[in-house]
């Protein structure tokens, strides 16, 4: 979907984690649609910058300050794609549930709060569920991932509480060249050292960045939206399918597997979390609101996510 399709009144919107993958996108796409942004960074401040300072989990945003916004965006935390220590899990579900917490509080403290809150969550919300079709409806499943996905969601009750309208947007595989899971599958790709991982039966529910911004943009827009929204492409894939399909648009061999045992010793729980979990998400409630997909099947979705004709 095109941002500049969507059409909403003109905003002040706040958004944090603006320096990410998502936020890097994001902001000039809001800032294109007519949108006020201003960015919730952590101090120093760079000059001139129009942002409002918070350090969590110590110091959320002021209270009064947050009422000068219509909108907040929230995509902070810190990245899961890293092996998990003890001190490296706690520092993953403070990022994202203390962090939203403190900034639900200050929400709705506010004397006149703004009117939305959209806070990144994750489709692994729904936890290792094989080939069973999973829409925003799904319970939760087990596992760190799962835990970390339901309190962080559940840190949003207190904007909630207070009238906000509060959406928690269930991210899939992001495809994009300039970070994320994508950029890190290309080297050994390129290098035709990919194949499929654990057989490559479990399921990847995808979306391009292009997509992922035009859907929030879209959830901004729509006031009837609320609650959990699943944003992902409607065409979700086994492993072995993305395999051949990246394989085919850098055409590359894909042919060396990766057995589960090696995912489990080179990255641990987060391998066996990340990698070899299977979610198999419809996007049910973004197709029942109207948003249109630009890129809905994969191999288009990989060769416009690397700029391959």
């Amino acid at each position: 979907m095109s941002v500049s399709n969507v059409q909403g009144e003109i905003v002040q919107v706040l958004v944090s984690g603006s320096t990410g993958l998502i936020g890097r996108a994001l902001v000039p796409a809001l800032e294109a649609a007519g949108h006020r942004v201003t960015r919730l960074v952590r101090p120093p401040l760079a000059p001139g910058e129009d942002s409002l300072l918070w350090n969590p989990p110590a110091i959320g945003p002021e209270s009064d300050a947050l009422q000068e916004f219509d909108a907040v965006i929230h995509l902070a935390g810190e990245s899961v794609a890293q092996r998990w220590t003890e001190n490296q899990k706690a520092r993953i579900r403070s990022s994202r549930v203390t962090g939203t917490a403190l900034l639900s509080h200050a929400l709705a403290a506010a004397q006149i709060p703004p009117r939305a809150l959209i806070v990144a969550s994750a489709v692994g919300y729904y936890g290792d569920r094989g080939a069973e079709l999973l829409s925003e409806d799904s319970p939760p499943g087990r596992g760190f991932l799962a835990e970390i996905c339901r309190d962080w969601e559940a840190a949003t009750e207190p904007a909630a509480s207070n009238g906000l309208r509060v959406v928690n947007l269930r991210f899939g595989l992001v495809l994009s060249r300039q970070g994320g899971a994508l950029a890190r599958m290309l080297p050994p790709f390129r290098m035709g050292l990919g194949g499929p991982v654990a057989g490559g039966h479990h399921y990847i529910s995808w979306i391009t960045l292009d997509d992922l911004v035009g859907s929030i943009l879209f959830v901004l827009a729509q006031n009837s939206l609320r609650g959990p929204v699943n944003a992902v492409a409607p065409n979700p894939v086994t492993n072995a399918e993305f395999t051949r399909a990246l394989a085919k648009v850098l055409r590359r061999p894909a042919v060396l597997p990766l057995p589960a045992s090696a995912v489990r010793l080179m990255f641990g729980e987060m391998g066996q979390e990340l990698l070899l979990s299977s979610q198999r998400v419809e996007p049910a409630r973004l197709i029942a609101a109207g948003f249109h997909f630009g890129f809905p099947d994969l191999e288009p979705a990989l060769r416009h996510a690397l700029q391959k004709s």
